[in-house]
């Protein structure tokens, strides 16, 4: 999915390759077109998030291995 403005400013849906004004479209599909973008951006947010804690949990590790470097 794909958001773009034409010259008349009009709002430009570009999904599966097709394109569509979005108002033109019914506030039904305008509400189908907003919850998707609030799912792609809370995945983005989630993503980053793993990302994130997967640094810590390495951090953690590395950490932890050079403390038992001195444990016998």
């Amino acid at each position: 999915m794909n958001d773009n403005t034409n010259d008349a400013g009009n709002p430009v849906l570009t999904f599966e390759g097709k394109k569509y004004l979005i108002n033109d479209l019914s506030s039904d599909i305008k509400e189908s077109i907003k919850g998707l973008q609030i799912a792609e951006t809370q995945l983005k947010m989630h993503e980053d998030t793993l990302k994130l804690l997967t640094i810590s949990r390495n951090t953690l590790a590395n950490q932890l291995r050079e403390k038992l470097k001195n444990v016998e």
